[in-house]
């Protein structure tokens, strides 16, 4: 049975920042109707004893059933009369409806409630006049340097230290943990690990018993796990350990020089690398730059333009940045949280600042557009055309592609209503 808006009474309320309830009643015959359904559809399929399967009585069916099928009956009226007041007012929600109020006694109306976001309808009357600064691209030395610096670390090498003293911070060293009880004794098999010292690869207090031990030596130490530890059951815990320190290493980076320069790529010396080091740093900087001037703009646009924007796109766009927090603690998700708050609020505002200008300006990506953009993927991967858009279409990135490119041209359009200045 599917209930028609013709038999309800709708009421739509609408709250602040697009948020909509809707108020609906439902006549006690179409509630009885359905209950009559849903007791029918339960009869053909149960077998009692006593009975043919099938051939149970609808009376047997509701005395030994009636709670479940109050409630089975209540979500079904609920929800097709809720799908029949947004199809007869023409609401499109963008977040779950939350159902509250629900009033029903036997034999009487139905009435419920449903609160609901809606996707807003802004104006933003006002898209050129304004002036945005470009940040200037500085780059030096010290970040040629600092590249310079990740790629000899990435070919370093790491050497035994000849001399048995204590390991430094940076060393990597082998070491054996020992559990100890009563009398420190040794309680359980001794643990291998190899570590970095220094980088938290184990808790603070084995640092520092490791920075205290000889090679070849070992040591017996209480430590206390921190409150911040990966297994709740130990954090605060002290425990006593035999720590051996087996074997240190240290990190020997490779001199920079030409051959260096040639085993890193297609360099002839140092200054070739430096070169392109330096080409690749400053047009990383120079996009860096842009993006900036499109995020100033998008954010200028939204304070010329004020409008709110329903709690639930904002929600959303905060998980999309915290990401995984189901092993965060809850203080420091909520904190983090409130922190970006702002910031998603803004990020909500320009995403529909963009849809709007797309559509009322009708700027959309073309089909040229998007194939061509499939071909520098295939390319890009190895692959033909074809093979990319279905690998594209299987993924359900084809849309998301489409909406680079028109989010693209959208800014593009803006930065043309504007004036854009370097910084000084």
């Amino acid at each position: 049975m599917t209930i028609s808006s013709t038999h309800l009474q709708i009421n739509i309320q609408e709250q602040e920042r697009w948020r909509r309830t809707v108020s609906v009643t439902v006549p006690a015959g179409v509630v009885k109707q359905e209950r009559a359904v849903v007791v029918k559809h339960l009869a053909s399929r149960l077998k009692l004893p006593g009975f043919r399967k099938g051939k149970v009585p609808t009376s047997v069916v509701e005395n030994q059933y009636g709670p479940e099928l109050q409630k089975e009956t209540l979500d079904k009226v609920i929800q097709e009369a809720y799908r029949a007041a947004l199809a007869e007012h023409s609401l499109q929600p963008i977040s779950e409806g939350e159902v509250e109020n629900v009033d029903y006694v036997p034999e009487e109306d139905l009435t419920f409630r449903i609160s609901f976001d809606v996707r807003p309808k802004i104006e933003v009357p006002r898209l050129s006049g304004f002036k945005v600064e470009r940040p200037r691209v500085q780059v030096g030395e010290a970040e040629e340097d600092n590249v310079l610096d990740r790629l000899r670390d990435r070919s370093a090498v790491w050497r035994p230290v000849q001399d048995d003293g204590p390991a430094q911070e940076g060393d990597t060293v082998t070491v054996q943990l020992t559990p100890l009880g009563e009398g420190d004794l040794p309680e359980g098999e001794p643990q291998g690990y190899q570590m970095v010292v220094g980088e938290g690869d184990a808790i603070p207090d084995v640092e520092a018993a490791i920075l205290r031990l000889a090679v070849g030596a070992a040591g017996d130490f209480t430590v206390r796990f921190p409150m911040d530890f990966a297994d709740e059951a130990k954090r605060g815990e002290e425990q006593r350990l035999r720590i051996s320190v087996l074997d240190r290493r240290v990190k020997e980076l490779p001199p920079l020089d030409d051959e260096f320069a040639r085993s890193v790529g297609d360099f002839d010396n140092v200054d070739a690398l430096r070169a392109r080091i330096r080409t690749d740093i400053e047009e990383e900087a120079s996009a860096d730059a842009e993006e900036t001037v499109n995020k100033q703009l998008l954010n200028t646009l939204v304070e010329a333009n004020p409008f709110d924007v329903p709690r639930s796109m904002v929600d959303r766009y905060v998980e999309s940045l915290l990401g995984d927090t189901s092993k965060a603690e809850p203080e420091v998700v909520a904190r983090a949280r409130e922190q970006i708050l702002p910031e998603a609020e803004r990020g909500v505002k320009r995403i529909l600042v963009i849809d709007h200008v797309a559509e009322v300006r009708d700027i959309h990506a073309t089909e040229d557009e998007v194939g061509r953009r499939v071909a520098e993927l295939a390319e890009m991967g190895g692959t033909t055309p074809a093979q990319a858009r279905a690998q594209l279409q299987k993924a359900g990135r084809l849309e998301g592609l489409e909406r680079e490119i028109t989010e693209r041209k959208v800014i593009e359009f803006l930065r043309e209503q504007s004036e854009i200045i370097d910084e000084m």
